[in-house]
């Protein structure tokens, strides 16, 4: 839990908070003989998952604005994909906008639009 904790990003902690509530959820309901165990067995796993999607996601998309290219990932048994595609560029900013699109089982589960910044993003503020 430390290694996760100080290794993590802010965009690694908030996907491995929502995979560590989902897997304990989950997990709570699927342990009859014992909830809390499976909660927090859930959560653990869920959280481990979290990142690392947010890990996958983060490279991807740093790629693909890098790149000028769309980059594709997919799981092992076909079930999962992600792809980015670069969107815009903004010479003022230094930041590259990345179409991020993943899907589950032939579904399309998230398509969002991220930010990509090459070092520091350089705005005038009020």
């Amino acid at each position: 839990m430390i290694v996760l904790t100080f290794g993590c990003t802010q965009y690694h902690a908030q996907g491995a908070g929502t995979g560590a509530v989902l897997g304990g959820a989950a997990g709570a309901m699927l342990d009859n003989s014992n909830p809390w165990r499976g909660g927090v067995w859930g959560a653990v796993l869920g959280a481990i998952a979290g990142a690392t999607i947010t890990d996958i996601s983060t490279q991807a998309a740093r790629e693909a604005a890098v790149a000028n290219r769309p980059v594709e990932y997919r799981t092992t048994d076909g079930r999962g994909r992600y792809e980015a595609y670069p969107v815009d560029y903004n010479a003022r900013t230094n930041c590259h906008k990345v179409q991020e699109k993943v899907w589950e089982d032939g579904r399309l589960v998230r398509d969002q639009i991220k930010e990509v910044c090459e070092g520091e993003k350089t705005e005038q503020r009020y």
